[in-house]
């Protein structure tokens, strides 16, 4: 017998919900990006089901079902490699021009200013 609570999904439904989750956020209205996160899957969860689990429940039930936290690539979607490769070429170079390498200095401790 396992330690801990027992939990509030019938077999039947953890399989439902993978299946939700396969399925991927824009299918349950979430367009601004492609990440389930344990707050979007704790309510996908209780409007699909009616059950309440807090972020840490959240967490276990996945892990129990065989999701993992993933570390999503931190590129957009709509990320345009045209552009992209463009401003490298043409902008970059003029923003990332060389600095001098010689400016005149003091090398004491004290700023010759206030004397």
């Amino acid at each position: 017998m396992r330690a801990g609570a027992r939990c509030k999904l019938s077999p039947a439904q953890l399989g439902e919900l993978a299946a939700l989750l396969d399925a991927g956020p824009r299918a349950h209205g979430w367009d601004e990006d492609q990440r389930w996160t344990l707050a979007r899957v704790t309510g996908l969860v209780r409007r699909r089901f009616g059950v309440e689990y807090t972020l840490a429940g959240m967490d276990l039930l996945l892990h129990r079902i065989g999701w993992s936290v993933q570390v999503p690539a931190r590129r957009a979607a709509e990320r345009d490699e045209v552009a992209i490769t463009a401003w490298r070429e043409e902008t970059w170079p003029v923003v990332k021009a060389p600095r001098r390498t010689w400016a005149p200095g003091s090398s004491s401790k004290t700023n010759p200013a206030r004397a």
